[in-house]
Order: C-alpha cells, then structure tokens, then sequence
C-alpha cells in the first residue's frame, strides 16, 4: 500500500465524522486536526490543511441551514465580520497573551458551561432576549471578534462557543444558533486559510480528497440537527463539551 492511499485511508473517514459533529454542535476540529497529524503531516502543514477543507465542510453545513430557513442573517453577518477579523489578529494576540492562561480560563469555564446548557430548563429553546436592531449587531460584532481572536490563537471548539454566544447573548435557539455559528466560523476559517495559504502550509494532496467527505459531512450532519431540533443539537453539544474539556485539560497537564 502506498504511503499516499495510507493517508487518505487515516485522514478521510476520520474528517467525515469530524465534519458531521461540527455542522451539528462545532467541535469537529478536535477530531480533524488530529487525524491530519496522526497521517503523518507535520504540525503546520496539519493546521494549514484542517482550516482548508474545514471551510467548505462549514460552507456546506452552512448552505444547508440557509436552505432550510434556519439562519438570523443579521447577527449571522456581523459575527462573521468580526470573526474574520478577529481570526486574522489572533496570531498577533498570542504574542501578548500567553497560550497557556487562555487554556487555563477555558478549561475553568468550561464545566459552568456545560452544567447550564445541560441541567438548565428551556436553554436554547426559544428567544429570550429582545434587543434593539443596533445593539444585536453590536452584540453579534463583539461575538464574532473575541471568538475569532480565540480560533486565530487556540482554535478547538471555535464553532462552540460561537453557538453558546448566540444563545446566551442573543437569546437565539440552538438550531438558529448553529446555522449563525457555521456562517461566523466560515468566516475565521476563510481569514486563516488565506493566512497558511501565503505561508505554504497546504497540503493539496490530502486536502482535496478530503474535502469531498468534509462536505459530505457537513450536509448530513446539518440535516441530522435541523430534523432532529433542539433535542439532537444538545446531544451531540455535551459529547463535545466532554472532548473539549478533555482535550485541554489534557494539554494543560502534559
């Protein structure tokens, strides 16, 4: 067997099914950008790679929650704006502040996280918040900056916490909150793309065979949220709260 159809062999299911828990709760690059790595690709290389054939995974996710009516396009639009940029300034923040605090404030936060939308009656259900046209893209703007400073500097879990943003800020429900996150998260993965892009950190090779099973992901698993509701949303939403606790308390500890 040749070391290229090894890969693809490593690589393509495995970003089938990152791709399909990322259209439906984010997450799906704690799954992904392993599977480049354990390929064999070198860590930049596996970066530059994920963020590629993650963008049109989340392009097809999100023309499917588009499509099916499920996207606020106003705060979908402003948080994308800040996202790019924030995305794009995110390797700038790192200089100032240390990798290793962000984590530790994360992996604090994230069991309150969890405990609210997993025991809290009526989380993401329905609208809870009436904000003036002005303040929600202000609010959806400040979103989309923070969250992309965090992609650019950290990046697990980006579509995540876009979606919690959207529910707790926005009152939003979670499905209309997913379909704004996957726009605001194509956004910042788009910024990054160009970034690696310019600096060679593509592997073209592996990226367009494995952006056929990341779109293919996408698409069903925003069709498994937008059919399912709520109810599918926060399934897959605590699993990947797990594995995002996981992942950095992992990597805070070794």
């Amino acid at each position: 067997m040749s070391e290229y159809l090894r890969t693809l062999l490593i690589v393509c299911p495995l970003i089938f099914i990152g791709a399909f828990i990322d259209a439906v709760a984010g997450g799906g690059g704690l799954i992904t950008l392993p599977a480049y790595m354990l390929a064999g690709l070198p860590t930049h290389m596996a970066a530059g790679t994920n963020k590629l054939v993650a963008s049109l995974g989340s392009a097809s996710a999100s023309v499917k929650y588009i499509r099916s009516g499920n996207v606020v396009f106003t705060p979908a639009l402003c948080a994308a704006a800040g996202a790019f940029l924030g995305a794009a300034a995110g390797s700038r923040l790192a200089v100032y502040l240390p990798d290793r605090v962000l984590r530790i404030i994360i992996v604090a936060a994230l069991p309150v996280v969890a405990a609210i939308v997993l025991t809290r009656r009526g989380f993401g259900e329905s609208a809870e918040k009436d904000l003036s046209r002005r303040k929600e893209m202000l609010v959806s703007l400040a979103i989309g900056l923070c969250i992309g400073m965090y992609d650019g500097l950290v990046g697990p879990g980006t579509g995540t916490f876009l979606m919690l943003a959207f529910c707790a800020f926005l009152g939003l429900d979670l499905l209309h909150a997913t379909g704004c996150a996957k726009i605001s998260n194509l956004a910042s993965n788009i910024a990054s793309v160009i970034v690696f892009a310019l600096n060679g950190n593509i592997n073209y090779s592996v990226a367009l065979p494995a952006i056929c099973f990341s779109v293919a992901g996408g698409l069903l698993g925003a069709r498994y949220a937008v059919r399912g509701g709520n109810r599918n949303i926060k399934r897959v939403l605590a699993l990947v709260l797990v594995l995002l606790f996981a992942k950095l308390a992992y990597d805070l500890l070794f």
